[in-house]
């Protein structure tokens, strides 16, 4: 097989066209939008008859190993949020095999009548998707198949899954567990700042910026991500960070309102849309940071942000591949 996450010496050049193809989804997993991967292949048609797809088993190097699916119930779908239900349903989850994954979540949902309500009434957009999957799915089951069905469908959105355990982030997640917090310091200075941090996840920009700001606002579209970060300000008794619920392309504060605008592994779905929100809630001559985690993967750098104007910075993180850090000063 060939050389994935790295360019290693000697590789051909269409080994190189096809480890550029699978580090663009590779950045797209880690941004926690996986519903991008099939909609980067099925709009992109590759040089030579190239398609990521001819590795069968797409799973096997996209998965991030966040989870254990064994260690986590079906009833976990209950904490999703509804637009991560209709995320998780159109897409058919994020793994290669769409058959299985639709046979999987029938399975479930049929042996789950509470989730599969749920999913009807709190999406409700996603009604006649869900009623058709439990329709088509084979019976009768015994136990072994229906945990199997579970397990699979659990592991298919394995970030969607650990976002309903924030607490085993810090653990699991590189991103954070490898991720010094000195990184984000360098990027800027923020005492005295009002910062904002956009698609906060659990906290790791929020709180390293909350020891040097005035204020940290932490806008996040997952509930149970906001309740930990709320849990943990409560626990220690931190005075200048606020939560809030919110998605990048819909920031909930006027314009002009931050010294700073953060984020890590959210801008890139819509260059265009994301950055304009997040110039428009920055002050003229504020700084936007782009601050992702260290990685266990190399990623490769953003050509879509460096020819909009972000400096890039390099570094080789904590587990000795390579991460870059973007700023940009806003004038207006």
């Amino acid at each position: 097989m060939i050389p994935i996450f790295s360019t290693k010496k000697g590789v051909k050049t269409r080994d190189l066209e096809i480890i550029s193809i699978f580090n663009r989804l590779l950045i797209f997993y880690r941004k926690g939008v996986l519903h991008e991967i099939q909609n980067y292949i099925d709009a992109n048609k590759f040089k030579e008859g190239i398609c990521i797809l001819t590795l069968r088993k797409q799973e096997d190097f996209m998965s991030l190993n966040w989870i254990n699916p064994k260690d986590y119930s079906f009833n976990s779908f209950l904490l999703l949020e509804r637009f991560q239900i209709r995320l998780m349903l159109e897409a058919n989850g994020w793994l290669s095999n769409k058959a299985k994954w639709r046979e999987s979540m029938g399975m479930a949902l049929n042996a789950n009548p509470a989730v599969k309500w749920y999913f009807i009434h709190r999406c409700p957009e996603c009604a006649p998707l869900v009623e058709e999957l439990a329709a088509k799915s084979p019976s009768p089951l015994n136990g072994d198949q229906i945990r199997e069905a579970e397990e699979y469908t659990l592991q298919s959105v394995e970030d969607f899954t650990i976002y309903t355990t924030p607490e085993a982030m810090a653990r699991q997640c590189d991103f954070i567990r490898g991720w010094n917090k000195e990184r984000l310091f360098e990027l800027a200075d923020l005492s005295g700042k009002v910062v904002l941090d956009v698609g906060a996840g659990s906290g790791r920009l929020t709180f390293a910026a909350a020891e040097r700001a005035e204020w940290v606002y932490a806008v996040e579209p997952v509930g149970t991500l906001r309740e930990f970060m709320r849990d943990k300000i409560k626990r220690e008794g931190i005075r200048n960070v606020r939560v809030l619920d919110g998605l990048v392309e819909e920031i909930p504060f006027p314009d002009n309102t931050f010294d700073v605008v953060m984020s890590g592994h959210v801008v890139g779905d819509h260059y265009e849309e994301e950055i304009a929100e997040l110039t428009r809630v920055c002050r003229p001559g504020g700084w936007l940071l782009d601050c992702p985690g260290d990685s266990e993967h190399d990623i490769t750098p953003s050509d879509e942000l460096t020819k909009r104007g972000w400096e890039e910075i390099h570094y080789t993180g904590s587990f000795g591949k390579d991460v870059f850090l973007y700023r940009k000063q806003i004038e207006k």
